[in-house]
């Protein structure tokens, strides 16, 4: 079970990281089109969580921890860089 939950997070910090990478490719688009990206990726990131622990509830559960994380790991860096 751990081991599902490390793989889990794993895809899903590399889901974070393309969506950041395309929120900074389009750094011109209007605010309404980055909020539907985000929700286009954060299922993504669900179902593909959902499809390795089979269980929605840790999968929601598991989705928003990795975002919690990466979230905070990325404005963490941005501030020791500048």
């Amino acid at each position: 079970m751990i081991l599902k939950v490390y793989v889990v997070m794993l895809l899903q910090f590399m889901i974070w990281s393309g969506y950041t990478f395309i929120e900074w490719l389009s750094k011109h688009d209007q605010l309404i089109y980055k909020v539907i990206m985000f929700f286009v990726f954060f299922y993504l990131a669900f179902i593909i969580g959902n499809k390795v622990t089979n269980s929605a509830k840790k999968t929601f559960f598991i989705t928003t921890l990795s975002l919690v994380v990466y979230t905070s790991i990325h404005y963490t860096m941005a501030l020791l860089i500048h």
